[in-house]
């Protein structure tokens, strides 16, 4: 495969949109690394083409997207008091946002509208972009199917809820598998620069673009945000955050499998005791945050037990609702509670991982449970016995 050239691909998608404004004067510099990177990774000439696409889509994204900026005062939308759920992976946290999405007062990022941004969808509601995500999502769906064990929402197709951190991939401070499904690649976890206060500007500008054009609704978001919890409330001073704890031990093995899934997908076999090295060392890196952190006693966060959300999900939903001074309607409890009752979390099969993955490679889980008992004390955490 040739090089891919990231010059030659900034000067393409500039004078394909005839625009050159990206809203940033370093990303053409991040974007070379992230250049720098797929060429390292060796892609035959398939994967260096759909590389390049890849690239392609969201330098012109981007492009379009800070343009639709300078032709409308879509910078004068007011976010008001978003609300937010949080927490390690396999917390519940999906579903949690997924709930709180249903409510007709409220409005969720859509995958259709984070691929395909331009124009503002309040200016051009229905033009096609849902169908081409739904069919991007075949696409992923088809690649990964093992994922939809353990994240059944992926049936949702284009109209899907993204993590917030997707608002970041036309910023090319993450290299996400929804990003970048076509392209042959681990997906990049570190490496690129990264810049909180920046992330959050653009995610901000996502909502004001999302927002533009429409009546004005609670916006309800998920992301992992807990090491970002300075810059997070800097960019929402009125925001609040329900924050779900699990037990460590169960996030670290669920986490590892359903890596294993989607990667299986996109690059074939993967090594499962070095991906469960890596989830465990993530899984207690995020713990050593929260336990450190003195932004999580933050008054504008609920902390909230997995295992209490899994009892009473809607229940859950209006106690955050509650603590963030709104109120849940009839209508909003009406249709949480359908929406359990027509989405089984097994729909498409179940998803099973087993805390081996962590004795296979040496942890004795009596010490994992030792070592995260001041976490379980702290929230109140109980081992959770699945195995």
């Amino acid at each position: 495969m040739n090089a891919l050239d990231a010059d030659a691909m900034l000067t393409q998608a500039e004078s394909e949109t005839g625009l050159s404004v990206y809203g940033d004067p370093t990303l053409p510099q991040r974007f070379s690394i992230a250049v720098d990177h797929l060429n390292t990774l060796g892609l035959d000439d398939g994967g260096g083409r759909r590389a390049a696409e890849t690239c392609r889509w969201l330098l012109t994204s981007r492009l379009e997207f800070f343009a639709d900026r300078s032709r409308h005062p879509i910078a004068d939308e007011q976010i008001d008091r978003p609300m937010f759920a949080t927490g390690e992976p396999r917390s519940g946290t999906t579903l949690m946002h997924a709930l709180m999405s249903v409510d007709p007062a409220s409005r969720a990022l859509r995958f259709w509208e984070v691929m395909y941004p331009s124009p503002p969808p309040g200016l051009s509601p229905d033009d096609g972009r849902r169908a081409r995500a739904d069919d991007d999502w075949r696409e992923i769906n088809a690649k990964m199917p093992k994922w939809l064990h353990s994240h059944p929402y992926n049936d949702m197709l284009g109209d899907g809820l993204p993590e917030d951190e997707r608002t970041w991939a036309f910023d090319f401070r993450v290299m996400t598998p929804t990003a970048w499904w076509r392209v042959p690649m681990q997906t990049l976890v570190a490496g690129l620069p990264t810049d909180a206060a920046a992330q959050y500007a653009i995610h901000r500008a996502m909502l004001q673009h999302l927002q533009f054009g429409r009546t004005p609704k609670r916006w309800v978001l998920k992301g992992f945000h807990g090491f970002r919890l300075a810059e997070f409330f800097a960019a929402y001073p009125d925001a609040t955050l329900v924050w779900l704890h699990r037990d460590p031990v169960q996030v670290a093995a669920s986490r590892t499998m359903m890596m294993a899934d989607i990667l299986e997908g996109i690059v074939g076999p993967v090594d499962l005791r070095d991906l469960a090295r890596d989830h465990l060392g993530m899984t207690r890196a995020g713990v050593a945050n929260t336990m450190t952190n003195p932004l999580v006693d933050d008054p504008r966060i609920l902390h909230v037990r997995y295992t209490d959300f899994v009892a009473d999900p809607v229940g859950t939903v209006g106690r955050f609702y509650e603590f963030s001074g709104r109120d849940l309607t009839a209508d909003g409890d009406h249709a949480m509670r359908t929406y359990l009752a027509e989405n089984r979390g097994d729909r498409h099969g179940t998803f099973r991982y087993s805390t081996s993955l962590l004795t296979d490679i040496g942890e004795d889980l009596a010490a994992l449970h030792d070592e995260f008992r001041p976490f379980r004390e702290r929230f109140g955490v109980e081992v959770e016995n699945r195995d």
